[in-house]
């Protein structure tokens, strides 16, 4: 049989990617394809339907799968995650000369987010507002900045809108994963000293690799043991690798989603969808 992933297409990278390791594949004795998919939740949906085997999802898509497969009597596991998906975090950011010295400084304040569905730059950080007292939409204005809803952030400009705000002034916070903080330095949309970080989430991980317990169990082991075994210093693999942002494949853990598992339970952020979605299947 030929194992079908399925993947969210947030670029048109995508395309070269999959196509590059179906063949790193089939070359290793494992038959695979790919689907795109325009959102995550259209994606997840298909995963549940059995219309693809595995799906390479973001962290909330991976919660979302294991919501929407449960209501069957069905697990989910994350069999595996890229190197550059564990132990990251988020920050909320003010102007350097801010007096905030805490969130609950931010009161009454303006907060730039990216997008709606976006773990790292919306669901956690306002998670970690609410926790500190903050409800977002009460006690601080949520400034959202929806750019590409459906691909759960993996579209970073939301986030640079965001940043952009807080420079300017139309925002007093803005929240980032960290590593859009340096990427934003470095291109000039945060200028040098312009900011400060008021608050850092403790770490969390991002994308995963999910599959259904009643998936093709042979076919998803010889996946994960061909992505495990991926070297970096093949030259072969490595422009895929780059592409996909790693040097190295990991085994799969949800230890790290728990903060954005809190946060969709905290805003009932999927119940509507879960919902619907229940009702398609």
């Amino acid at each position: 049989m030929t194992l079908l992933l399925g993947a969210v297409a947030y670029d048109p990278k995508v395309v070269t990617i999959w196509e590059g390791f179906c063949a790193f594949f089939a070359k290793h004795g494992l038959k695979a394809d790919y689907v795109l998919y325009s959102n995550y939740e259209r994606q997840v949906e298909a995963l549940v339907a059995g219309q693809v085997h595995v799906a390479w999802n973001s962290p909330l898509a991976h919660l979302q799968t294991q919501r929407l497969a449960a209501r069957r009597g069905w697990s989910t596991t994350a069999f595996c995650m890229r190197d550059t998906d564990q132990d990251l975090t988020s920050l909320v950011l003010v102007r350097r000369d801010d007096p905030a010295r805490h969130l609950a400084d931010l009161k009454g304040k303006v907060v730039a987010v990216g997008a709606p569905d976006s773990p790292q730059a919306t669901l956690i950080p306002l998670s970690a507002l609410a926790q500190a007292g903050l409800t977002p939409g009460e006690d601080v204005t949520v400034q959202v900045h929806d750019v590409l809803r459906g691909k759960h952030g993996d579209h970073v400009g939301g986030e640079r809108d965001a940043v952009r705000a807080l420079v300017r002034g139309d925002a007093d916070a803005a929240c980032v994963i960290d590593g859009n903080h340096l990427l934003f330095t470095r291109e000039g949309a945060l200028p040098a000293g312009a900011v400060r970080v008021l608050y850092q989430t403790p770490p969390y991980d991002h994308c995963v690799f999910s599959a259904l317990s009643v998936g093709p169990a042979e076919q998803i082991h010889r996946l994960k043991e061909l992505l495990l075994g991926m070297s970096y210093d093949d030259p072969e693999v490595r422009p895929l690798l780059d592409l996909e942002g790693l040097k190295r494949w990991r085994e799969g853990r949800v230890s790290g989603l728990a903060q954005l598992d809190e946060a969709i339970e905290r805003f009932g952020t999927i119940d509507g969808w879960l919902a619907e979605a229940g009702s398609r299947l």
